[in-house]
């Protein structure tokens, strides 16, 4: 079953149980997920809503640290509820020691050796890691492993 699918059975199960808060975060990233196939005109593949999905949460993340800043606590809980949702449709985080066994892979594999290389190195990371691992923080474990 597709994710696509299953966000689509998800959001039906969240209209049976009258859940508002969640049928509002599935609806937002159904929503999200059209949007980027009618901007593209392609009909997104589960890796393509994976990275929709991952968005969403950095978005959401980012609004909770603007919200607790302004003091607005209950919209902060808000995001926070959202991100509990989306979360559901992303894989298994991957654990720190996963993370450095794929960096030390990636280096083997792309044959980098200097900081110029990190661009190889992250294009063999990207997409074993999306979706399951914060790109940023990958981005910069690489970055002092080549350095």
């Amino acid at each position: 079953m597709s994710l696509k699918d299953q966000l689509k059975d998800q959001q039906k199960l969240a209209m049976l149980a009258k859940d508002k808060q969640r049928l509002g975060a599935i609806r937002l990233l159904m929503a999200e997920i059209k949007q980027r196939e009618v901007d593209t005109r392609v009909e997104l593949n589960d890796q393509d809503i994976l990275a929709v999905v991952t968005k969403m949460v950095k978005q959401r993340r980012d609004s909770i640290s603007q919200f607790e800043a302004a003091g607005r606590q209950d919209l902060a809980d808000k995001e926070s509820a959202e991100i509990d949702v989306l979360q559901e449709f992303l894989p298994q985080q991957l654990t720190a020691a996963e993370i450095a066994a794929l960096i030390e892979q990636a280096i083997a594999e792309s044959g980098a050796a200097v900081m110029a290389d990190m661009g190889k190195v992250m294009a063999v990371l990207k997409p074993k890691i999306q979706g399951r691992a914060d790109v940023g923080a990958v981005s910069a474990q690489v970055k002092t492993r080549l350095a």
